[in-house]
């Protein structure tokens, strides 16, 4: 995966969006993206959150290519 890093207005965006987010699997994916942007790596941000490392390097290629954070189904949990 590519060195992966936010801007100041990407991190303060997500932040935000992540207090306002009532979809626990919106947030995992923020806190994934901003986690592996601190230089986090994917193991250890799969063991924090108990998910996959799949699961993270899917969440984080979709942030990269699509700035993605909704899961597909849009349901809530």
């Amino acid at each position: 995966m590519p060195k992966f890093t936010l801007t100041p207005q990407q991190k303060t965006a997500l932040e935000s969006r992540h207090k306002k987010s009532r979809d626990a699997r919106e947030c995992d994916r923020i806190k994934a993206v901003l986690l592996r942007s601190e230089g986090w790596a994917i193991p250890s941000i799969a063991q924090a959150l108990r998910i996959s490392e799949y699961t993270i390097s899917r969440h984080l290629d979709d942030y990269l290519k699509k700035e993605k954070m909704k899961p597909e189904n849009g349901a809530r949990v």
